[in-house]
């Protein structure tokens, strides 16, 4: 509306940052920062392709806008963030480069060794008797041994790698039929989320005839009845009118599994094209709704009650590099040139997220979870080969603890408290100054004169030179008693009302000017009566030492003056989660489990054989308790102070009682 010119950085910072601004210098903690950087200049005469031009753009905005924040009011520390700390092509520097301000990588070697996430399983042998097997480097393969009818530009046509790939992808296919129905098997209180396929094409034109193949769905156009137009001479004639329907056929790789049908679509295609072309059937949903219906899919594969819950397979092109966290993909199959380890990495990556942390209760580990991988291939890392019928133990079922929505009668919510304050009503305020403990001044640790001389040679000889005296006069002659006591009433009215109090509770009142008053009478009560100067200068109180001792004692003795109708201690809730609930309960566990009737949660994880089971058993049997929890997963904790020293106890259970 007005022309301003540039947004200064105070305003820059002030917009983007709102209440952070005035709590600043601040933290940042920067996710994915292999996409933050400052990219080197590019070379004369050297070319770089729109994705790079866009990349070293994107890591360039984000730097500046950080640059500006930090000239606007400050940054006191940036953490960098990413499973890649690895320069990106494009970035002016050697793909690949580690950054050089990197201080701890705990690689994906580390992480797999851990058991933090999945073990990948790639082709180690197979039946050719190939000293590499086929399905190890599969796009190098076909890519190899294609006559010249066979490329399109030098890369091989979308049906000649369906043909190439075929069986690479059936006998994935069928190592994740095997999963698929031995966890359908399970108990109705146990996960039974279909694992997920994914499928990584060179180009658009590939995964369509992939999608194709294996969904059986299929776009066919048609001509719709003639279109009356005008011509140029004003006569009327008939235009055709083309149209596209989806059709529904039978899929060419376990139909059964990942073949489409009206209402049922297992099998996901998903690519920038597509999402910039997605349109629906209906036409009362608009294109770009078409488009975030496919993203919300793309992003709840794996979760129960979710768009994308029954997903089984994903065909994409460069859509599942990073930022993709489904953790029930199981097999992945490569197809377009992995040219450097970090894409191998970047794309294996998507499928190697556990699907449950809760350690063995035998041996007190995570239990092992694989990845079945095909047709990328890794160098640097670790994996494991496939034994025979392993799946019976390594990918047994897990218990699926959550929420059910219709037991919501039963919801607990309960408050975040993070601590306490003394909320006045009237501002008023009282000390017992007559128990304090007494301040006394020092002048053996505090020297208020000091004598210097010139050390000329060794042994300290002066060679004649005289000796000066430095005192603190000058000190003394600009400040007076009384402004050190102003100083010293202002930080603690400053501590109580701000809540950063060590193991006190803040004061929250209508204004600091009532209480500075009252304050202000306290300090001078306590230096009067309890600070013993032992011959020094009172100004001397106006020493940090001396001074920050006087603000933490009248903090600790400073109390509600509840004789005078202040009411008691108010909890002080969390500004961003103020109430957690028992409705947002969602994990998976190996440890036994007992169902519920009074619960909104569907299960009590049991991690003793007759503690949880018994009490669970009594307070369903109960008829005062109305509704309760285990308290797993639901971050409720009371904090207490015992010796000076703030703790969290973490109740088992969480029950609501009935009013009668």
């Amino acid at each position: 509306v007005v022309d301003k010119g540039l947004e200064s950085p105070e305003a820059f910072a002030r917009r983007v940052l709102g209440d952070l601004y005035d709590r600043s210098p601040i933290m940042v903690l920067n996710d994915e920062a292999h996409h933050a950087y400052r990219p080197a200049a590019i070379p004369e005469g050297a070319k770089i392709t729109s994705v790079e031009r866009a990349e070293r753009e994107e890591a360039t905005i984000w730097i500046a806008g950080l640059d500006r924040i930090n000239q606007a009011c400050g940054i006191k520390f940036a953490i960098d963030l990413s499973a890649t700390p690895f320069y990106l092509q494009g970035s002016g520097y050697i793909e690949g480069a580690p950054f050089p301000w990197l201080v701890s990588d705990f690689g994906l070697v580390d992480a797999i060794e851990s058991g933090l996430v999945k073990i990948p399983r790639l082709p180690v042998s197979d039946s050719t008797g190939r000293p590499e097997p086929r399905y190890y480097r599969l796009w190098q393969h076909i890519s190899e041994h294609l006559a010249a009818g066979e490329k399109i530009g030098g890369k091989p046509k979308p049906e000649v790698v369906w043909r190439e790939a075929q069986d690479a992808l059936l006998t994935l296919a069928s190592q994740y039929k095997e999963r698929f129905e031995y966890i359908q098997q399970a108990s109705p209180n146990q996960d039974t989320t279909p694992p997920v396929l994914i499928i990584v094409c060179d180009n658009t034109d590939i995964a369509e005839v992939f999608y194709r193949n294996i969904s059986g769905e299929e776009q066919v156009e048609i001509v719709a009845d003639d279109d009356p137009a005008d011509d140029e001479d004003g006569a009327p004639v008939k235009k055709a009118k083309v149209k596209t329907r989806v059709t529904y056929g039978s899929g060419k790789i376990f139909p059964e599994l990942f073949a489409n049908r009206p209402g049922f679509r297992p099998t996901l295609r998903i690519d920038s094209k597509l999402l910039a072309d997605a349109e629906s059937e209906d036409p009362r949903i608009s294109r770009q709704d078409a488009a975030e219906q496919l993203r919300e899919i793309v992003a709840t594969v794996g979760k129960p009650g979710q768009p994308g819950e029954q997903v089984r397979c994903v065909v994409s092109v460069a859509m599942l590099s990073e930022g993709w966290d489904a953790s029930n993909v199981t097999h992945v199959l490569g197809l377009r040139a992995f040219t450097t380890q970090l894409l191998c990495e970047q794309v294996v990556g998507r499928a190697l997220r556990r699907m449950d942390y809760t350690p063995d209760p035998d041996t007190g580990l995570l239990t092992e979870e694989y990845a079945d991988i095909y047709g990328v291939p890794f160098s640097l890392i670790p994996f494991k080969g496939r034994q025979p019928r392993e799946i019976e133990v390594v990918d047994r079922p897990k218990n699926h603890v959550r929420a059910l929505p219709e037991r919501s009668q039963y919801e607990i919510r309960f408050p975040v408290v993070e601590g306490f304050v003394f909320d006045l009503k009237r501002n008023l305020i009282k000390a017992d100054i007559n128990h304090m403990p007494e301040l006394h001044l020092e002048p053996s640790h505090q020297p208020t004169a000091v004598f210097v001389q010139p050390q000329i040679g060794y042994g300290g000889a002066t060679g004649g030179f005289a000796t000066a005296q430095h005192d603190r006069q000058e000190y003394y002659d600009s400040v007076h008693l009384q402004t050190i006591k102003f100083e010293i009433a202002r930080q603690v009215t400053m501590v109580l009302t701000a809540g950063n109090a060590p193991g006190k509770a803040s004061l929250r009142l209508a204004a600091r000017h009532q209480l500075f008053p009252q304050v202000m009478r306290m300090v001078e009560a306590y230096v009067d009566r309890m600070v013993k100067w032992h011959g020094c200068d009172p100004r001397e109180l106006g020493l940090e030492t001396y001074a920050n001792r006087t603000v933490e004692r009248l903090v600790a003795a400073i109390q509600p003056n509840d004789e005078q109708g202040e009411p008691p201690l108010l909890p002080l809730l969390n500004r961003y989660k103020p109430i957690l609930s028992t409705a947002t309960v969602d994990f998976k566990t190996t440890r036994p489990c007992v169902a519920t009737n009074k619960s909104q949660i569907n299960q009590v994880v049991c991690d003793t054989a007759m503690w949880e089971q018994s009490t669970a058993f009594c307070l369903e049997q109960l008829p005062l308790v109305e509704a309760y929890a285990r308290n797993d997963h639901m971050d409720f904790v009371i904090g207490y102070e015992f010796q000076g020293i703030q703790h969290t106890y973490t109740p088992d259970f969480v029950v609501r009682l009935t009013t009668d």
